[in-house]
């Protein structure tokens, strides 16, 4: 029963792997270190208010048998041009947010040299192999090793933080104010618990279990893996807001905006709580966990603008998705070079850019999901559209307010 429900289990744990990066070891860590438990509020609520966009993912997959992109080109291509020039503008920043955290761990983790940039590029090396090996077959399996490993030690972690704290829990909620806070605050539900065009990699996650089982996914057991990844995004979300909070708020102790400076203070976060002898157990996790989100990503923005190009040229070559990857590697050691001495910029220009195009991808997800070109019985219901409406107006309205604080 326990190896059938983890067969059973796929794309959803792929979209964990995405997502429990850079949104939770780094945004979230820094709420609680900085808000204390004020931000619950907006972890919670962005939570709900992403839910259904990143559900008609696989709901449309599963329903019809194709992508989000797919839908995209019925809806008119336009749509799929403008999906295709935004996806190709934040891609690299992406992954040079994500490769530059995993470096930063690996470097102290590892501790063989301190150039990050060496360290990307052996990461990125790293990940090629794997995917050019394993395929999305291995990409699945290392996946719910890397989940479970990850689920346990934040756990722990958050356990003991908790019986060693001697003061007294604050509850109230703070809504930021200032450029500098408000700012924070969009980058952090820019990314949180990931940008919306994880929906699309879902999406062509759920085909390509599809292609490698043999079997077709039913729209009831695609909602019911990306429930398990999201509530699992949400539970870890909200462990590291209380790790920062517990740890950090008020220590006076703030993040560096370094990598490697950084790395070093996220696993000391950790040991502090656990002891010395669990530094190279929590590093270990720290760093399986954004290398997740790497390889993840490095699989996932190729295959996108593979399909994307594919249908927007009538193209279909095997060449285009390592076109891509090889692409995506390069500009991302571009981004690195430049942006190597701010660390803290270039993740927040990445997750404000996600953020200011999440719009975009839940009026297209729900104009999909409740069109003409998914069968009826499929569609959501009239609570989950209720739902999603609300969701659109709160993306809107907070990407307004962060361009009038500007």
């Amino acid at each position: 029963m326990k190896k059938s429900f983890l067969h059973s289990l796929g794309p959803g744990l792929l979209f964990a792997g995405a997502a429990i990066g850079v949104s939770h070891l780094v945004q979230s860590t820094k709420a609680g270190a900085e808000f204390g438990f004020g931000l619950l509020w907006a972890l919670l609520l962005v939570h709900l208010f992403k839910y259904p966009f990143f559900q008609f993912g696989p709901r449309y997959a599963a329903a019809t048998g194709e992508t989000l992109l797919d839908g995209y080109r019925k809806l008119g291509k336009p749509v799929l041009i403008a999906y295709y020039l935004i996806n190709f503008a934040t891609m690299f920043t992406i992954q040079a947010a994500v490769t530059i955290v995993t470096a930063g761990l690996a470097s102290q983790l590892f501790g063989f040299t301190n150039d990050l940039v060496l360290w990307s590029v052996i990461i990125t090396i790293i990940s090629l192999s794997i995917l050019v090996i394993g395929k999305y077959k291995l990409l699945d399996n290392l996946m719910k090793f890397i989940i479970i490993l990850l689920t346990i030690s934040t756990i722990i972690a958050v356990s003991v933080a908790i019986f060693n704290n001697e003061n007294v829990f604050n509850f109230t909620q703070i809504l930021p104010k200032g450029t500098v806070e408000i700012t924070f605050l969009i980058a952090f539900l820019g990314w949180m618990p990931a940008p919306l065009d994880i929906s699309i990699w879902h999406s062509l996650w759920t085909i390509e279990k599809d292609k490698t089982t043999l079997q077709k996914t039913n729209p009831s057991q695609a909602i019911f893996d990306f429930n398990v990844g999201y509530l699992g995004t949400l539970f870890l979300g909200v462990c590291f807001v209380l790790l920062g909070a517990l740890v950090m708020f008020n220590s006076g102790e703030t993040f560096s905006n370094k990598g490697g400076v950084f790395a070093s203070q996220l696993i000391s976060l950790y040991t502090k709580n656990l002891g010395e002898f669990s530094h190279i157990f929590i590093g270990i996790a720290a760093f399986t966990t954004m290398f997740s989100t790497t390889i993840t990503t490095l699989d996932a923005s190729p295959r996108a603008m593979t399909k994307t190009s594919d249908l927007l040229f009538n193209t279909k070559t095997k060449l285009t998705y390592w076109f891509w990857i090889v692409l995506l590697a390069l500009g991302t050691f571009l981004i690195l070079y430049f942006f190597m001495s701010n660390m803290g910029l270039l993740i927040k220009i990445a997750t404000i850019l996600s953020f200011l195009t999440a719009p975009f991808y839940a009026i297209l997800n729900y104009l999909l999901i409740t069109g003409k070109h998914t069968p009826k019985e499929y569609q959501p219901n009239a609570i989950l559209k209720i739902l999603s409406w609300c969701g659109i107006l709160f993306l809107i309205g907070f990407s307004l307010w962060y361009l009038i604080n500007l």
